[in-house]
């Protein structure tokens, strides 16, 4: 059986940009929900992998999408989490480097993040994401999808754009939310060890706690 992981901070430290009634609702009802349906479907199975990562890839072998839906958002939810901080930050090192060469500047990333989240129709995520040869890219993923399938690649930071994630601070102005959490609340610290683990083939990068 799976856990709801709990917040990296707490419930209200990151105010006014995610509000406590947003993340009582977002991380104590949607995400409690896909854990409790995913440990669900898993307990009719004698097979159920005790790893998340590898439920999620035992739902893509078998194209149970069922089982994806509520494993990868679990999954996803717990790596947005991650991606958050009450402390604004600026990356530093080697991704900062990377993130200059892909988009010209942190702020020219911060764009082109904001306008892919903005510009991505319906429900869904968007992402940072980078290459063993340590190339950056910004990806968005529909509804449940997430980049933790996509070859080749590691997740580095990833922002909700799900209206249950914006909708109670900013009702439908998306791009605010977005701009608040490229500014904000991106967790860099978190990005750069992740940007280390892709540079090593993805070895060392963060998983969902067993």
């Amino acid at each position: 059986m799976f856990k709801l992981p709990e917040l990296p901070f707490a419930i209200d430290a990151l105010e006014p940009l995610m509000s406590k009634t947003t993340l009582e609702t977002h991380h104590g009802k949607h995400h409690a929900a896909y854990i409790k349906n995913m440990n669900a479907i898993l307990a009719e199975r004698a097979d159920a992998p005790a790893i998340l990562e590898e439920v999620v890839e035992l739902s893509v072998r078998e194209n149970n999408k069922k089982l994806f839906n509520n494993a990868a958002q679990s999954w996803n939810h717990a790596f947005f989490w991650e991606s958050l901080t009450p402390t604004p930050q600026n990356p530093e090192g080697a991704l900062k480097s990377a993130i200059e060469t892909a988009f010209g500047s942190v702020d020219g990333f911060r764009e082109k993040f904001t306008a892919a989240g903005v510009g991505h129709f319906a429900s869904g995520w968007a992402w940072l994401v980078a290459d063993s040869a340590g190339a950056v890219k910004i990806i968005d993923t529909h509804d449940a999808a997430t980049a933790l399938t996509e070859a080749g690649v590691t997740p580095l930071l990833v922002s909700d754009v799900w209206e249950h994630a914006y909708y109670i601070d900013f009702k439908n102005d998306r791009a605010a939310f977005l701009e608040g959490f490229v500014e904000k609340l991106a967790n860099w610290r978190f990005a750069e060890k992740q940007y280390e683990a892709a540079r090593n083939g993805g070895a060392g990068a963060w998983r969902f706690p067993s």
